[in-house]
């Protein structure tokens, strides 16, 4: 009988983050994939995650309707408390061998004490990374509930196994979101103006023939009062920049009523006659997006991980990726619109994109379908020091 794998997606990027894996997952003689969609991930104002999973061919075993509205603190921990509720009936249900839970998104606590309670084997993606936010303290809470640690880099791994956590549990698999960033890099040019045809979007009409930037800024949890007021430096420098951009709508996380708050004002009051504006798109494209601009600005963790891959720079601001590793792809800066615009002018320059393989070679959906389908399965832990 095949290892009956269930693997809970709960936002836009963490689909991206597991995709590869789910595939390989899928394809394996060993291995019969249990498809969990939830929170954000089912929500069609975060970007209809789950309607792209299912264009791509995957069955979804059971939904998930989770989101308490607000997107602030309260109801950060009242929708994982709803999550560990209705999971704990998903998994009781479906009787998966392992459950497989993807980075660090608050949601996954639910995901990771429903198994944990209910004596389930654990795996845990991307474990063992550093950055800032409430982020830090999920990913490593979930490291100690976790059985099997499926990290994305060498740093991580010796994270992990100074936490305590034993050798034999703990591989290094890379991440699964460089493999599509490798299948994004090796395929056929893409004609932009076709491809972002597809998706519709608002706001004004931009010209990229001269190069484009794309925009992806988050709330960050730790600084929710601030969420406006940031978005406002980074919507002031692009707006002052007048450089073509494609902007991206911030995800679920406490704050995200200020950022987006900010983004309607400036759309409004016509400050923004160079940018467009989307919810969502298929991760290849979103990568063919990357890779055809002059870069990336905000604070979303591809910045930091595909686009170090594949060579394509990013101005990093603020705090919400604080001490993650990063390549020579990126420039750190805080919240100033003078700065940030300066930076913005600086990348229609430069023409320097170099790469590095932090994250894994694009081989980690298949790795990770491999351990899952070898490793010893037990919910037995001690620490090892």
């Amino acid at each position: 009988m095949p290892r009956k794998v269930c693997v809970v997606v709960t936002a836009r990027p963490s689909y991206s983050r597991i995709r590869t894996a789910l595939d390989a997952i899928r394809a394996h003689p060993d291995l019969e994939l249990q498809l969990v969609v939830a929170a954000s991930a089912l929500l069609e104002r975060y970007g209809d995650a789950v309607a792209v999973m299912e264009e791509e061919g995957f069955r979804i075993d059971r939904r998930v309707y989770m989101v308490v509205e607000g997107e602030n603190l309260t109801t950060s921990a009242k929708t994982t408390g709803i999550g560990l509720t209705e999971l704990a009936t998903v998994f009781d249900n479906l009787g998966p061998d392992i459950v497989v839970t993807v980075a660090d998104r608050y949601e996954t606590m639910a995901t990771a004490v429903a198994a944990s309670y209910m004596n389930i084997p654990l795996a845990h993606v991307q474990g063992g990374e550093v950055t800032g936010s409430i982020d830090e303290k999920v990913r490593h809470a979930v490291t100690k509930l976790s059985d099997l640690h499926l990290v994305s880099s060498e740093s991580a791994r010796e994270r992990v196994l100074r936490m305590g956590e034993r050798h034999e549990a703990v591989h290094m698999t890379g991440c699964p979101s460089i493999d599509l960033a490798k299948e994004a890099l090796d395929a056929e040019p893409r004609n932009i103006t076709e491809l972002i045809s597809q998706y519709g979007g608002v706001g004004a009409e931009v010209d990229l023939s001269g190069g484009y930037v794309v925009v992806m800024q988050h709330p960050v949890t730790t600084e929710v009062e601030q969420a406006r007021k940031h978005a406002e430096e980074t919507l002031h420098a692009v707006s002052k920049a007048g450089k073509p951009a494609l902007w991206f709508w911030p995800n679920v996380d406490a704050g995200s009523d200020g950022t987006s708050k900010a983004i309607r004002i400036f759309r409004e009051q016509n400050l923004l006659p160079n940018v467009h504006f989307y919810r969502n798109f298929r991760p290849l494209d979103f990568l063919s997006l990357l890779i055809n601009s002059r870069g990336i600005i905000g604070n979303s963790s591809v910045a930091i991980r595909e686009c170090a891959y594949l060579g394509v720079p990013a101005i990093n601001i603020g705090s919400r990726q604080a001490g993650r590793d990063r390549g020579r792809n990126v420039t750190d800066i805080g919240y100033d619109r003078d700065a940030i615009r300066a930076e913005i002018e600086r990348l229609f320059e430069r023409g320097d994109r170099p790469r590095d393989m932090i994250y894994g070679d694009g081989s980690a959906g298949r790795n990770i379908a491999d351990v899952l389908a070898s490793a010893e399965l037990t919910i037995e832990k001690m620490l090892t020091y």
